[in-house]
């Protein structure tokens, strides 16, 4: 976990660190439904490789924000989900959908205006 002297003075930039990759807001996205083993996360996030998905793992799992558990079963089961820590980003994420489909909302209300600007003769 982050010491205090290693954090941005600016909450925000604190959060943007934690959080502010692609991949890590996707991660959360999936776990704030339920736990997800490694190669089910891999399959959700399309794009992402191995590594980058094992680094960002590793370092969420490091801040606290996700758990990772093993399974003494043969072949080994681990399971990633949210502590505690991680799912009070909830509404951090929610905000963001809320706002995402605002947004596709209104791009799929202009482009039609757009289209007639374009057909219309001069």
């Amino acid at each position: 976990m982050n010491r205090r002297s290693e954090l941005p003075a600016c909450p925000v930039a604190v959060t943007v660190r934690l959080i502010g990759s692609k991949w890590k807001l996707l991660i959360l996205r999936d776990l704030l439904e339920r736990p997800w083993r490694f190669n089910e996360l891999r399959r959700s996030l399309d794009g992402i490789s191995q590594k980058v998905l094992t680094d960002d793992l590793r370092a969420m799992e490091a801040d606290g924000l996700i758990t990772r558990t093993v399974y003494a079963e043969v072949p080994p089961r681990v399971e990633y989900a949210l502590t505690e820590l991680g799912a009070s980003m909830r509404p951090i994420l929610e905000a963001m959908q809320a706002w995402g489909e605002a947004y596709q909302a209104r791009m799929a209300a202009a482009e039609p205006a757009a289209e007639e600007q374009v057909e219309q003769p001069g």
